[in-house]
């Protein structure tokens, strides 16, 4: 039956694309008209810019025409005041309600893990673009800060396009389904356009990327970060003391020795090692397999910095293309590959450092 309590009902069930959440429940729903047949929903937007109106628009309208007695659906828009955002962002968690401050770095997720490499080349934002999408798959809620501003490739790697809509002075990352979220330099800037910055203002980014976004109440935080010991690494020490560093590298004796540099750089900051995955470990043709970069770098790595080995990854020319394309292997490979990347999730979401 048509009435007021039943278009509310609907709406209730549809979630705003960006935030996540009923448009009931974030107060987003300004009046529901009824003449006849024909429904009008006003709803009340963050920004006039919302870049997913359409995407309302249809959701809307797909789900109150659902209602028996309905002819045609109309949605209308309008803007939230500044009181009304103050409000929101309450309800989100991004200010204490008492306070008026923001909430702390490190409160907004229960690990944070900083994926990292001593060198360039050795498929450091494949393995964590991959992992994430696996911890994702599995249920669990999780983040990616690409923390490379210089080498950004995270957005091509997870096929996430757009920029972020900014309520007041939060901004909302990019999604890829429903448990993952996506913040990256690359959602700023074109994807060939170089970031010249010294040292202070990449400080600066990664501590608005952290503070200043609104990210989900995460299970896990995967940072990317750019290669070697550079001051992205040192902010992170300072900014989230309690990150566990996931060490990426090849089994190649030159690419282990920098990468245990990144180690010894976490024990001096106070940071923990996650463990070791060894990346480009062979080539397999035919069930033979060829190390073709050496044998064994990463697991001798891992012993020697008495932590844990959590695995191979062999070189695939598919891995690649999935980077690429923004299709990783993790969910979107073959059976062998899926399970491959599932399994080094689960035995770094049931680990502790």
């Amino acid at each position: 039956m048509l009435t007021k309590e039943a278009v509310l009902h609907v709406l209730g069930g549809i979630e705003d694309p960006e935030l996540r959440k009923s448009f009931t429940e974030l107060d987003m729903v300004k009046f529901v008209d009824i003449a006849g047949s024909d429904v009008t929903v006003g709803i009340t937007l963050t920004v006039p810019s919302c870049p997913l109106k359409e995407k309302i628009v249809s959701d809307i309208i797909e789900g109150v025409k659902l209602i028996e007695g309905v002819d045609s659906v109309k949605v209308e828009f309008d803007v939230m005041t500044n009181e009304q955002r103050e409000k929101l962002k309450q309800k989100l968690g991004m200010v204490s309600p008492e306070s008026q401050t923001p909430v702390s770095i490190n409160k907004f997720a229960k690990r944070f893990i900083a994926v990292s490499s001593g060198k360039g080349g050795v498929g450091k934002s494949t393995v964590a673009a991959n992992l994430a999408v696996a911890m994702a798959k599995k249920g669990y809620k999780v983040g990616v800060l690409d923390a490379d501003v210089y080498g950004f490739s995270i957005p091509r790697m997870l096929g996430v396009t757009g920029q972020p809509t900014a309520i007041d002075d939060k901004l909302i990352p990019l999604r890829k389904g429903d448990n993952l979220q996506i913040m990256s330099m690359g959602f700023f800037v074109g994807e060939d356009e170089p970031v010249i910055w010294r040292g202070p203002l990449l400080h600066k980014a990664i501590v608005q990327f952290l503070s200043d976004v609104m990210w989900d109440d995460l299970d896990f935080l995967f940072l990317d970060l750019p290669p070697g010991t550079g001051d992205v690494t040192l902010t992170i020490a300072q900014q989230i003391p309690s990150a566990e560093i996931l060490v990426i590298t090849t089994p190649q004796q030159t690419a282990v020795h920098v990468a245990g540099r990144v180690a010894r750089l976490a024990e001096k900051t106070d940071l923990s090692v996650l463990g070791v995955i060894e990346n480009m470990s062979y080539y397999e043709v035919n069930g033979e397999r060829d190390y073709i970069f050496g044998k064994d770098g990463g697991k001798l790595l891992a012993e020697e910095l008495k932590t844990k080995f959590f695995g191979e990854i062999p070189l695939m020319k598919s891995l690649r293309e999935g980077a690429d394309s923004g299709n990783p292997v993790a969910i979107d490979g073959t059976e062998d590959q899926i399970s491959l990347f599932a399994g080094i999730a689960e035995a770094i979401a049931t680990s502790t450092p």
